[in-house]
């Protein structure tokens, strides 16, 4: 006991202590890498739109969050409207967009898609992927996805903390392949070998631990096998 007590003092003697001063204080590439890690691994998703006028757009997003499951609905984070936004505008002009998610073998092209190409470049069409529609859906999806979204936009919030915006949208169509769902609905997303986000420019394969039952007061939860 003794010894692993010591062992704690030495790891706490070896950890980095930062206060809000010190973040403030830190250069913005370093902060933006620092503050963008430390919270956790995030989704890693392709959001397709389309502009009123035709040209079909894609880009990396690792801020899709889960907002509420009835009605289904999910968010994303939109960095301040100072330059152009073209997937906002296109999802305000449109009113619908796709989340793809990224797998395994698709995150190096998908990485690339935060390049500023101009509004008129199909970032579909220059980084390789396939654009697909699927049951009249007006917005794009991608081919090469495992785990495609149909979502209609809802309505957007403005963050006033940091002039970033939170934009809603309803799941109007999910597409998924039937063997990596449980019995009781789960998606196991590591069958899909769906990557997720480390920061800015980081990307992870996570490995699956298990499943657990539902937490009850006085009760150890136990593994859920397939759902039961």
């Amino acid at each position: 006991m003794f010894n692993i007590f010591l062992y704690s003092l030495n790891i706490i003697k070896y950890m980095s202590h930062l206060f809000a001063e010190d973040i403030a204080q830190l250069p913005s590439r370093y902060r933006a890498n620092l503050i963008n890690s430390v919270t956790g691994y995030k989704s890693c998703n392709l959001l397709g739109s389309k502009s009123a006028d035709g040209h079909t757009n894609l880009a990396i997003f690792s801020s899709v969050i889960h907002i509420g499951s009835s009605p289904p609905l999910l968010g994303f984070i939109l960095r301040p409207l100072t330059v152009r936004r073209d997937t906002f505008t296109n999802i305000k002009d449109l009113g619908y967009f796709t989340v793809n998610q990224v797998s395994v073998e698709m995150y190096h092209r998908a990485h690339q898609t935060s390049a500023k190409y101009e509004k008129e470049v199909s970032e579909f069409d220059e980084i390789g992927f396939k654009v697909e529609y699927l049951d009249d859906f007006e917005a794009p999806y991608v081919a090469e996805s495992t785990i495609k979204i149909g979502c209609k936009y809802v309505n957007h919030y403005p963050l006033e903390e940091n002039d970033c915006l939170l934009v809603i949208g309803s799941i109007e169509r999910l597409y998924f392949p039937k063997e990596i769902q449980d019995s009781d609905g789960f998606i196991r997303l590591d069958k899909a070998a769906t990557v997720t986000s480390m920061g800015m420019d980081g990307y992870a394969l996570p490995a699956y631990l298990e499943r657990l039952t539902y937490a009850r007061p006085g009760s150890e939860p136990s593994t859920l096998i397939n759902g039961t």
